[in-house]
């Protein structure tokens, strides 16, 4: 514990004293929520010779509350609008070009990528050359990829962010209004929906950059947008029809979040709020050293975290079927039985992604790394979101 503190102490020690560390709280919060989230309601179904995804919101729709502490992609992407719009402000004041900071930003969302797309292609011709089933392949590499979803959208974002720091978030807002209402309330075709895959995160994205202008630092700003958005969301739930669940229900008519609709943004608008009103109690919390080191971990490795948790449940899930149908693994989610055993699990899973972590984090780390020296010879590699920081003693730059 000694040691444990000598290093946290360190850690905070490097950190520059204008970084807003509760930038990376939130942005911790965001990918552990989403994490959390999919551990807990998304299963892996043993049915004869083959594995078919479920989900326990199916069976019991009243755990749908669930689905709105996890799923916080909101934030994430609002953080990563904030981040972005202060980088690329920070990187034109020192001369640098458009292209040259685009490209540092996607390497550090790609490059990790590469990692993942070589052991799943790997994976899923061994497991067909293997014998096993299709549908079984298909679920499990679907699942393993599916995070890869929000880096296409977020590097388009990236990319057009330029295009963005001065965009109110009213604008996509009224897109996605009105394809809901051309969708759902004029018959429209379901395809129509896809716009929202960029209008829909670029709400909570524009709400970061207008964090970075300014215009959310009053209170009042986030208790608009909590209220605003949480009663909307209400109304939308209970009164037009939308599904109370903010996560997508295998067999259900509609999802909320594939495509994104209304009731999303609006839940995703109250998020923030709510995330923009922890602003201050964040900062006084990370003035600990153990709590600041945690959240600057995590911020380290955010990118393995998220690109490996799937995988991590699905290795664990395909090493227990040698034991054969286990409570809250392989078994249908449609009691409070399967929600207890699947507690149990959680702790595995943690364990089987810290093994990821351990074999995949180089490439994270190899992502935009800037290594020196100091005057007395130690090495230290910078971290952090440019235009929030300088860096961190000790750590890589994400």
């Amino acid at each position: 514990m000694l040691g444990i503190r000598r290093a946290a102490a360190r850690i905070d020690a490097a950190t520059p004293p204008q970084r807003d560390r509760a930038v990376d709280a939130l942005r911790a919060l965001a990918i552990l929520g989403v994490v959390l989230g999919h551990w807990l309601v998304t299963a892996l179904v043993a049915d004869g010779g083959a594995l078919r995804a479920a989900s326990p919101l199916g069976a019991m729709p009243w755990l749908a509350p669930v689905s709105w502490m996890f799923q916080t992609l909101a934030v994430f992407f609002m953080v990563g609008g904030h981040v972005a719009t202060r980088s690329l402000g920070s990187a034109r004041a020192r001369g640098g070009t458009y292209v040259g900071w685009l490209r540092t930003r996607l390497a550090r969302l790609f490059v990790p990528v590469a990692a993942v797309l070589a052991v799943w292609t790997v994976a899923a011709v061994g497991l067909l050359l293997g014998g096993a089933s299709f549908v079984t392949v298909h679920t499990v590499v679907k699942l393993a990829l599916s995070p890869l979803w929000f880096l296409l959208v977020f590097a388009v974002l990236t990319a057009a962010t330029p295009l963005l720091v001065r965009l109110n978030p009213l604008w996509p807002l009224a897109v996605v209004l009105h394809v809901d209402l051309v969708r759902f309330g004029l018959g429209g075709p379901s395809w129509l929906g896809w716009v929202n895959v960029v209008a829909g995160w670029l709400v909570p994205y524009t709400v970061g950059a207008a964090w970075t202008r300014g215009e959310l630092e009053r209170p009042r700003a986030g208790l608009l947008l909590l209220v605003g958005g949480a009663v909307t969301t209400a109304l939308l739930v209970g009164r037009a029809g939308y599904p109370a669940s903010m996560v997508g229900v295998p067999g259900a008519a509609v999802s909320n979040l594939d495509p994104p609709t209304l009731a999303a943004v609006t839940f995703g608008l109250a998020q923030c709020g709510a995330a923009l009103l922890l602003r201050d109690r964040l900062r006084r919390a990370l003035r600990g050293h153990l709590v600041w080191a945690a959240v600057a971990l995590v911020n380290l490795s955010a990118m393995t975290v998220f690109l490996w948790h799937q995988t991590a449940m699905m290795a664990t899930t395909a090493t227990g079927l040698f034991a054969g149908r286990l409570p809250g693994l392989h078994t249908v989610p449609d009691g409070l039985d399967w929600v207890a055993a699947r507690l149990l699990w959680l702790p595995v899973f943690a364990l089987v992604l810290g093994v990821c972590w351990a074999a995949f984090h180089g490439f994270e780390s190899g992502g935009g790394r800037r290594a020196g020296r100091e005057p007395g010879g130690s090495r230290v590699v910078r971290v952090g979101h440019r235009g929030n920081t300088q860096g961190l003693r000790g750590t890589r730059r994400v």
